[in-house]
């Protein structure tokens, strides 16, 4: 299926690894210009080498970086017309345990570098009559989580601010959706001392364990793959889902068990 992403531009965050890794895949075999955006160079680098990508070391968190990455796509791209808001990380801290200091990171993260990066393209996107907004959120944004409290109210938040998003833009052509995926096999939860280990860790376990325990707790009975979650995020972003704005698309594996 062609998406008609020829020659569009795409931003996508967090994009050295995991989910923004197979998602700017996904986007540069549909033949469109993609910049990734990550806070680690090599990496990144790599990455971007391999895809024939352009990219940007930048943390998303940081005010500035919104005006590197509009600078970046209007001088050397020719605009802006899809952005994959992506990055975010989480830890395993019970709800007692949660400092102030973790909170305060994870709406930074989660909701006011999504949200300055909209405020930055939407209006750009608008003026060109066509745009693509996707926000990866979580399963844990529709049903809280108790492995992270604060990160799954930041990713509510998201789904929210998605939404008002999508109201205010939509009549410019420019849609804005979000993905809620439930938990993906990747380095957040498989690699070494990622949520894998640290729930292994508060529950006196191992790693395969408590992985397997996550996964049974999906009704598909596995870990999602990134190339899953990227799949649903390329189709989001294409001429192909042209009457989808506003919505919270699970991905999920059933991990939600209701129909939002």
């Amino acid at each position: 299926m062609d998406l008609g992403l020829r020659d569009r531009v795409c931003v996508v965050t967090g994009a050295s690894q995991g989910i923004g890794l197979e998602t700017s895949r996904r986007l540069a075999g549909e033949g469109a210009g993609v910049l990734m955006v990550a806070r680690t160079e090599g990496p990144l680098r790599a990455a971007a080498d391999e895809l024939g990508a352009e990219w940007l070391a930048a943390d998303v968190t940081d005010p500035e970086c919104v005006e590197r990455i509009v600078a970046t796509c209007a001088e050397q791209m020719g605009g802006i017309d899809v952005l994959v808001n992506n990055a975010g990380t989480s830890s395993h801290v019970p709800l007692a345990d949660l400092p102030d200091d973790e909170w305060y990171a994870q709406f930074e993260l989660n909701v006011m570098a999504s949200m300055r990066l909209m405020r930055a393209a939407a209006p750009r996107m608008a003026q060109r009559g066509w745009g693509r907004i996707v926000n990866v959120a979580s399963s844990s944004g529709k049903r809280p989580g108790q492995s992270n409290v604060a990160y799954s109210v930041a990713k509510a938040a998201q789904l929210s601010l998605s939404r008002a998003f999508a109201d205010a833009y939509a009549k410019d052509g420019v849609l804005v959706n979000a993905v809620s995926p439930g938990p993906v096999a990747t380095g957040l939860w498989v690699a070494d001392g990622g949520l894998g280990d640290q729930a292994a860790k508060a529950a006196g376990t191992s790693r395969e364990e408590a992985l397997a325990v996550a996964a049974s707790k999906v009704p598909l009975g596995r870990m999602g793959t990134p190339q899953e979650i990227a799949d649903v995020i390329a189709f989001l972003c294409s001429e192909r889902a042209a009457n989808v704005t506003g919505a919270a698309w699970s991905a999920d594996g059933g991990a939600v068990n209701v129909i939002i």
